[in-house]
């Protein structure tokens, strides 16, 4: 990416966390955290990467309904950035910790099944 992308991105990735924190309290119960922002070159499309704990409502869900949000979120975005064109926002859920969490659980069956082998 480039320094402006990246900027702009960062950028994005700060008011969407503000936002969700005061105007969009309703779509989720527990804890967003916004982990990834990846803006595409022509700052047309935004890739919003979100992680979710503790909520009631199923991970999948939760991201389906702030995708169907996604309008009213940009228009929000949209008053508090200062570029000329809001990129489209498209929302995804970041399993990552999920993934780090199921490796973990690999390897400690692995382990646990070489102890039980010696």
């Amino acid at each position: 990416m480039s320094v402006r992308t990246e900027r702009v991105a960062g950028e994005i990735k700060q008011k969407l966390a503000e936002l969700f924190q005061s105007e969009f309290t309703e779509l989720y119960s527990g804890l967003l955290t916004i982990t990834i922002c990846r803006v595409s070159p022509d700052l047309h499309a935004c890739k919003v990467y979100i992680s979710l704990l503790g909520n009631t409502k199923s991970k999948e869900l939760i991201v389906k309904d702030i995708q169907n949000e996604a309008p009213r979120i940009r228009s929000a975005l949209a008053g508090e950035l200062r570029i000329r064109h809001t990129p489209e926002l498209h929302i995804y859920l970041d399993d990552t910790q999920d993934e780090v969490e199921r490796i973990n659980r690999l390897f400690k069956k692995l382990n646990d099944s070489n102890n039980a082998a010696q």
